[in-house]
């Protein structure tokens, strides 16, 4: 297991994530795309790509696009645009997918809301020569070529549990804060969350008391967050492994009676986490560059379009100013370890 846990030295993003503020938001199908059906070439041999995010108008995701948009341009598409839901429920994303086969869009890069909701629609823009790459949240992987995943999955789960335990002295209850109850990565992380609580005896006097969803909603994770605590008065602890519930969760905590009593800590971006570890609400969390999940998707992308490589384990393609990525099992590429933020680091970052 590695993971980042910088104390000092001054680290700001490159021109990789330089779109943090951006939100790319279109409707509708691909504007004058029309593709093969080898899914190698667009009008004219013009490839497209279009992003399709788990909902639109969330930090995190403005971030991932931003760097999804710098890496499109990098490898040489030509046109690429992003549509998706506003809200993240279960079939939301398939009207989207539809639109894009119907357009003859070449790449089709996805984050999934449901790992089988989507793969119907999937495989027909499969059928029509479409490259699909799941990125942030996979698939079912019948269903796409490649999935981009932010860091091993694993990991993720284990860096939490760790913050989480060194916060609250080892002892006590906790309570996860999720995203929506069938995304794909936070289903993964709190499975090992769970397993990592029940098996490691150095966390055996931590007790996982409740698990509850937020929909990456930031009214939703605000008001499920205040339930926690009037559920479990005796609560120490909350883990939110989304960006919009924990950031959502610290501001209700910072202006109640259990700041600096009920540790927080999750994955959440320094830029909405900054005065909430200044104040001392959060101490430490955790979160990888998502900019760069974006980029290598872009790069994975172009790879599958000009048949450089099929997905197979032992692929390799450039990833730009990223680097070599090598195709893993099950068709996923590692992008990169987590950080560990807190007041020491957290303004030596961006983002």
């Amino acid at each position: 297991m590695q993971w980042i846990r910088t104390r000092s030295g001054r680290r700001r993003l490159s021109g990789i994530a330089a779109l943090t503020g951006i939100a790319l938001i279109a409707t509708g199908c691909a504007a004058g795309a029309s593709g093969g059906a080898d899914g190698g070439s667009g009008a004219d041999g013009e490839q497209t790509i279009t992003f399709i995010p788990k909902q639109l108008n969330n930090p995190y995701t403005d971030v991932v696009l931003g760097g999804g948009e710098d890496g499109a341009k990098a490898a040489g598409f030509a046109e690429s645009q992003v549509v998706g839901p506003l809200d993240a429920s279960a079939s939301s994303q398939v009207s989207f997918i539809n639109a894009e086969t119907q357009a003859g869009t070449n790449v089709i890069v996805i984050a999934a809301n449901d790992p089988d909701a989507v793969c119907p629609s999937l495989e027909e823009a499969r059928s029509g020569g479409a490259k699909i790459v799941a990125f942030d949240s996979d698939t079912n992987p019948d269903c796409r070529d490649l999935f981009i995943s932010q860091v091993v999955a694993k990991d993720v789960a284990l860096i939490q549990v760790e913050l989480m335990a060194e916060q609250i002295g080892g002892s006590g209850e906790i309570a996860i804060l999720s995203a929506t109850a069938n995304a794909t990565n936070q289903n993964e992380w709190i499975k090992y969350i769970e397993e990592e609580l029940d098996s490691n005896p150095d966390y055996a006097d931590i007790t996982l008391v409740a698990k509850v969803y937020g929909d990456d909603d930031d009214t939703k994770s605000f008001q499920e967050a205040q339930g926690l605590l009037q559920a479990h008065p005796n609560l120490k602890g909350i883990i939110s492994p989304t960006t919009v519930g924990i950031a959502a969760t610290a501001r209700y905590l910072s202006t109640s009676e259990y700041k600096g009593k009920v540790a927080l800590t999750g994955l959440g971006l320094p830029n909405e986490m900054r005065p909430f570890v200044k104040d001392g609400t959060v101490t430490e969390f955790a979160l990888w560059d998502p900019a760069q999940l974006g980029y290598v998707a872009a790069f994975a992308g172009k790879a599958l379009a000009d048949g450089d490589i099929t997905g197979a384990e032992g692929d390799t393609f450039e990833a730009g100013d990223l680097g070599e990525r090598e195709v893993g099992a099950d068709g996923v590429v590692i992008v990169g370890p987590p950080t560990v933020f807190n007041a020491e680091n957290i303004d030596d970052y961006d983002f």
